[in-house]
């Protein structure tokens, strides 16, 4: 390629990677407060330096760890869970013959995506009300008492798991659709004159093919497993289900803004951080290692 083109490509790049520094990168010097006791009125330069003082804490701290156990646990079902529901509504959709439902069908599935949490938090709160909600009142016609849905310890992460999934699952399977798009049919035509009944044709052909997007997708979602949307989780939790239902970023704006500890908050998220990086970096080494593909 000539320099010319070659400079026409770094200048049209060049907005993007400017945007990202001053956005991404140059906020990161704010990282040095959680070796401080940082004060509003010192400022950074002048507050004074701690160490590893807060990261001493959190570690030794048991409301962190119950905090730490809910992201994880949540995390947990949204990988088992969210992260599957797409990939199998991208096969069961891509088994539709029907040509106009199967658009009509998807493009519906996208649409929970342009809700904002605040629409999503208030669908569910008042579709689970325990006085005028539509399942308590469906639920009632058999006899059964109103039940307290939102407030339910026992039930409130798989409420979370479920609105996410809700939410984005269709949004989420566009990429498995555009995958599915560029399969070459006459693998399909081959393998059906073979004999092949449409499951083996999904289990040899359609899958293999969705593989190298659900290793790149499972990567970047593991890299989060210390990390929950927050609108989602502070939208919808209230405080009796705190003990199930309270994760790091959720408990890191209520202390860090809240109660204005910001030199602790910032130590856990720079902690949650670098962890994330650990289990990005090590989950793409054993994917190259044991399936022979990664993200790099």
């Amino acid at each position: 390629m000539r320099p010319r083109s070659l400079l026409s490509l770094y200048l049209l790049f060049a907005p993007t990677a400017i945007l990202l520094f001053v956005f991404n990168y140059m906020p990161m010097y704010g990282i040095v407060i959680s070796f401080q006791d940082y004060s509003v009125f010192k400022g950074i330069m002048n507050s004074d330096w701690v160490g590893f003082k807060h990261y001493e804490y959190f570690l030794k701290d048991d409301k962190f760890w119950s905090i730490m156990k809910n992201t994880l646990i949540i995390n947990c079902y949204d990988i088992i869970f969210g992260f599957t529901s797409p990939i199998i509504f991208a096969l069961l959709a891509n088994e539709l013959y029907q040509k106009t439902f199967k658009r009509v069908m998807q493009t519906v599935s996208y649409l929970p995506h342009f809700l904002s949490w605040i629409v999503v938090a208030g669908i569910f709160n008042q579709v689970l009300s325990p006085t005028t909600g539509l399942f308590n009142t469906f639920i009632g016609w058999f006899g059964f008492e109103p039940h307290y849905f939102m407030t339910d310890p026992s039930i409130f992460r798989g409420i979370l798991v479920f609105a996410d999934i809700w939410k984005g699952v269709g949004w989420s399977a566009i990429l498995y659709f555009a995958v599915i798009a560029g399969i070459d049919s006459s693998l399909y035509e081959a393998a059906w004159i073979d004999g092949a009944s449409r499951w083996k044709q999904t289990l040899y052909i359609t899958i293999p093919h969705l593989m190298p997007m659900i290793v790149l997708l499972f990567l970047l979602k593991i890299a989060h497993i210390f990390g929950i949307g927050f609108e989602r989780v502070f939208l919808m939790q209230n405080p009796l289900v705190y003990e199930v239902s309270d994760v790091i970023s959720t408990y890191v704006y209520r202390t860090g803004v809240e109660l204005s500890q910001y030199s602790f908050t910032t130590a856990i998220s720079f902690a949650q951080s670098v962890l994330g990086f650990i289990l990005l970096v090590t989950s793409n080494w054993v994917s190259k290692k044991w399936m022979g593909m990664g993200m790099y």
